[in-house]
């Protein structure tokens, strides 16, 4: 028969009568056959008050709180699902399942004898909350070694630092239930809906900013087709209105030439005019 382990030894210490721990915890260390181990098991220290309970719940109901962390996992998974009033409604169950759990555990402690008190069940009802909550806590409880208690806002560290040896691993996640497969496979479904249906909304909204812009630009490549059609018929009335003036330009010159060689002609012959006039 295998000689038992550090976290067996702890696990029976801790959930053991709290008044014998120190003479119990002697008599575990002197069994022990290896030196280390014995050393180990002398520096264990005595637990709470109320992480004693939790370690005592833990190990005499440990089916009833294998079924009640299933449980919670369950919910966990399945109240992405619910609205605002069936959360409601869970959170309550849930807080009522926790007090419960938390009264069966003191009433194992009261029938060993041990006076609990209001503040040690409250205690006890927190540390059973945090399991419900956090998977880590859920380990911590479940070991059935906690040093001290815990509250769901316990950090890793704190619930690390709460219990004596290595935190178990709980089961794997148990196989769901066709119902709550029912569910995963629904909201992945809605998921990848909602994704299909965001993505079709923005390929639309592009598709109609894409339409907008390209009317802009055909109306524009309108307007500037037509006013380029214009500004080639009038270049080209400019370009034959120019050969015309080129054309008559010669001409013109010509007239000048003759029209000033006229005027010249006459302002010597009205001068001449003048001159014999004033003789008279």
């Amino acid at each position: 028969m295998a000689a038992p382990t550090f976290e067996e030894i702890a696990a029976v210490l801790y959930a053991g009568p709290p008044e014998d721990f120190v003479s119990s915890r002697k008599a575990r260390a002197e069994e022990a056959a290896d030196p280390g181990l014995a050393s180990a098991v002398r520096a264990l220290r005595k637990p709470s008050v109320a992480a004693w309970v939790v370690n005592l719940f833990a190990q005499e109901r440990a089916g009833q709180l294998r079924e009640a962390l299933q449980l919670a996992r369950e919910l966990r998974e399945a109240q992405d699902d619910l609205d605002a009033p069936a959360l409601a409604k869970l959170g309550r169950e849930r807080r009522a399942l926790t007090k419960r759990l938390a009264e069966t555990a003191g009433e194992l402690a009261a029938a060993r004898g041990e006076r609990i008190t209001p503040a040690t069940l409250e205690a006890v009802e927190q540390s059973i909350s945090a399991a419900f909550f956090d998977p880590a806590a859920a380990s911590a409880v479940a070991s059935g070694r906690l040093l001290r208690t815990i509250t769901p806002s316990s950090t890793e560290d704190d619930i690390r630092d709460a219990v004596v040896g290595d935190i178990p691993a709980l089961e794997s996640e148990p196989r769901p239930t066709g119902e709550l497969q029912a569910r995963r496979a629904r909201r992945e479904a809605e998921r990848r809906v909602a994704a299909a249906e965001k993505e079709q909304a923005s390929a639309e909204r592009e598709l109609t900013t894409q339409d907008r812009a390209l009317q802009l630009l055909r109306t524009r490549a309108k307007e500037l087709t037509e006013r380029a059609s214009e500004l080639e018929a009038e270049l080209s009335r400019a370009r034959a209105d120019l050969k015309r003036v080129k054309q008559d330009l010669p001409d013109a010159e010509e007239s000048r030439e003759k029209a000033a060689t006229r005027a010249e002609a006459a302002a010597s012959a009205a001068d001449l005019a003048r001159k014999a006039r004033e003789e008279l």
